[in-house]
C-alpha cells in the first residue's frame, strides 16, 4: 500500500545540535489517529504516543513498532543493573552525534543532562563532536559508542578493556553496546523518513 508523500517547503532543519527541544516532520503521512485499533495501541505501548508523528507513521506496522518500543524501554528504563540512567542516554547521545541525527542527539543529550549534574560536558560533546574530552568514564563510553555506530567491527576487545578500567562491569558494558546499536538503527530509520524542525510557536 503506498501513502502520501509530504513535504514542508517552510520548514527550515536545524543545522546546530542542540538540548532544546525540537519537533519532527514526516516525510510519509503518518496513520490517522481516528484509525487506531486496538493491535496498533499494543504496538504504540504508550497511549500518548499516539500524539506523535514519529510514532503514529511507525504504527503502520504496529507488530515491528511495538518490538521496537519495548526494546527500547528495556535499555533506558530497565533499573535492575548495569548504566545509570545518564551514561545510557550518553551513549545514545554521542551516536546520534556521531551519525547527525540533530532530533535524536537533541532527546537523549537533554536526558543525559537531566540525569546527570553535567550539562555543560553534554553540550560540549554537541558542539565539538565525539571527540570531545569529557573525563575518561565518559571518554570510554562515548569511544565504544562510536566505534559500534562506525561499524560494528571497530567495535573490540580495546574498547572492553576501557570500559573496565573505568569501572564497567558486564551488564554496564552490555547497556554500551545495546544503547549504541539501537540508536544506529534508529538514527538511520528517523533521518530517512523526516527532518527536525524548530519547535512552533505558540
Amino acid at each position: 500500500m503506498s501513502h502520501r508523500t509530504l513535504s514542508h517547503p517552510d520548514n527550515t532543519p536545524p543545522h546546530a545540535f542542540t538540548q532544546a527541544e525540537l519537533e519532527w516532520l514526516p516525510w510519509l503521512e503518518p496513520l490517522p489517529e481516528s484509525e487506531l485499533t486496538e493491535r496498533h495501541f499494543a504496538g504504540l505501548v504508550d497511549a500518548s504516543r499516539a500524539k506523535s508523528p514519529y510514532f503514529m507513521l511507525l504504527a503502520r506496522d504496529p507488530d515491528i513498532l511495538g518490538a521496537r518500543t519495548r526494546t527500547d524501554k528495556d535499555i533506558f528504563y530497565n533499573p535492575d543493573a548495569g548504566l545509570p540512567r545518564a551514561e545510557r542516554e550518553l551513549s545514545a547521545a554521542a551516536t546520534s552525534r556521531y551519525n547527525g541525527c540533530i532530533y535524536c542527539a537533541s532527546v537523549h543529550a537533554r536526558f543525559a543532562s537531566h540525569f546527570s549534574p553535567r550539562s555543560a560536558d553534554i553540550q560540549r560533546l554537541l558542539d565539538e563532536g565525539v571527540g570531545a574530552k569529557l573525563d575518561v568514564r565518559w571518554d570510554a563510553i562515548v569511544a565504544a559508542s562510536v566505534a559500534l555506530s562506525s561499524t560494528p567491527i571497530a567495535f573490540g576487545v580495546a574498547h572492553v578493556e576501557a570500559l573496565r578500567a573505568v569501572g564497567l562491569d558486564d551488564l554496564a558494558i552490555s547497556d554500551v553496546i545495546h544503547g549504541s546499536a539501537f540508536f544506529n538503527w534508529a538514527n538511520r530509520l528517523m533521518l530517512s523518513l523526516g527532518e527536525p524542525a524548530a519547535p512552533m510557536k505558540a
